[in-house]
C-alpha cells in the first residue's frame, strides 16, 4: 500500500507540504505501508486547477481516488482551507473518495485556528465519501520547529484507528 500525500498550499516546497509528508512517514511506518509516498503539491499544478479539461488534473484527481490512505494538508487560510484545495477537491462527485481512508492535516499561524481541521477540512473529505476515522492533526506555527513530540502525541490515538479502518 502507498500513501498518497496531497496538500493544497498556494507555495511550492511548503511547510503544510513538510507537515503532511512527516505525517505519511510516520503512517508508513505504523501501518506497513510503502516507505515512498505520491506527493502532490497542488501548487505545481495551479495553472490547470481550472482547466476542466487538464490531463493532468484528471490523472491527479484519478490516482487520489484510487488511493487507500490519503493524507490532506492545507494551510489555514481565513480560518479555513486554500481555495487551491477545494478547487481540486470540487472535481470529485458525491462519494468520489469512496474506498479511501483520509487523513486532514492543517497547518496555521495561531492556534485560535485549532478547530478548523475538524470543523471544515474532515467534514468536506467525508462529504467526499472518505472514511475519517481519527482526528485530523492541527499544527500551530509554534510546534512547527519541534513537530516531533506534537505528531507523536496525535499519532498515539489516531495511528490504530487508522490501522483498523484500512483493515
Amino acid at each position: 500500500m502507498r500513501i498518497t500525500v496531497l496538500v493544497g498550499n498556494p507555495k511550492p516546497q511548503s511547510r503544510t507540504l513538510g507537515v503532511a509528508t512527516a505525517v505519511a512517514d510516520r503512517l508508513a511506518g505504523e501501518t506497513g505501508a510503502d516507505a515512498s509516498h505520491l506527493v502532490i503539491d497542488l501548487a505545481e499544478h495551479a495553472d490547470a486547477l481550472f482547466d476542466w479539461g487538464s490531463a493532468a488534473v484528471t490523472e491527479l484527481t484519478t490516482q487520489v481516488a484510487a488511493s487507500k490512505l490519503l493524507v490532506v494538508g492545507s494551510p489555514t487560510f481565513k480560518a479555513t482551507y486554500t481555495g487551491m484545495l477545494k478547487a481540486f477537491l470540487d472535481r470529485y462527485g458525491s462519494n468520489g473518495l469512496a474506498g479511501v481512508v483520509a487523513v486532514p492535516v492543517m497547518t496555521a499561524a495561531a492556534p485560535e485556528h485549532g478547530l478548523a481541521v475538524e470543523t471544515y477540512l474532515r467534514p468536506l473529505l467525508v462529504e467526499l465519501g472518505a472514511t475519517v476515522p481519527a482526528r485530523g492533526l492541527f499544527v500551530p506555527e509554534s510546534k512547527l520547529a519541534g513537530l516531533g513530540p506534537h505528531l507523536a502525541a496525535w499519532a498515539g490515538g489516531a495511528t490504530a484507528l487508522i490501522r483498523h479502518a484500512l483493515a
